[in-house]
């Protein structure tokens, strides 16, 4: 009788580590993965909180242009003229009491509007002739840049 040589089967406690280690990487990878998952979310929160800010001057510029058109005589006269950003932001009020004149009134709820639905939001006219500029100003910058601004030009 011959005998054969045994054929050595690797044993189980050699292998018992590789699993683990297997299941340890994954574990890293699908970590970065998710972390980059919360960056790309938090920038996409931000970029879309500032195109909603940004619309929301952009309407109120367009706002007080309207404002402008209704009161035309006026605003030719020069009741708008003269309005320029603030030194200080305004306060958002809850209901403004103007007084005076239509433009008067415009121009002040105008001005709370820009405070109560901006941060830090200011703005100013200037007019030449029939073509009037709005330009509003607001902070977005959580700090990091100079304030943000919108202007529009157009003939009343």
């Amino acid at each position: 009788m011959t005998m054969q040589p045994a054929i050595r089967r690797p044993t189980r406690r050699a292998e018992g580590g590789f699993t683990l280690l297997e299941v340890l990487i994954a574990l890293v990878v699908l970590s970065i993965g998710l972390l980059g998952l919360a960056a790309l979310q938090a920038t996409s929160l931000q970029f879309n909180q500032s195109a909603n800010v940004r619309s929301q001057a952009t309407q109120l510029a367009y706002d007080l242009a309207d404002r402008m058109r209704a009161n035309r005589d006026a605003a030719l006269a020069g009741a708008y003229d003269g309005v320029g950003f603030a030194a200080e932001p305004p306060a958002c009020a809850v209901s403004p009491q103007p007084g005076g004149s239509i433009a008067n009134q415009d121009i002040a709820q105008w001005r709370n509007a820009l405070a109560c639905g901006l941060p830090a939001g200011t703005g100013a006219v200037t007019r030449n002739g029939e073509m009037v500029t709005i330009t509003v100003r607001w902070d977005d910058s959580r700090g990091e840049r100079p304030p943000e601004q919108f202007a529009v030009t157009t003939r009343l």
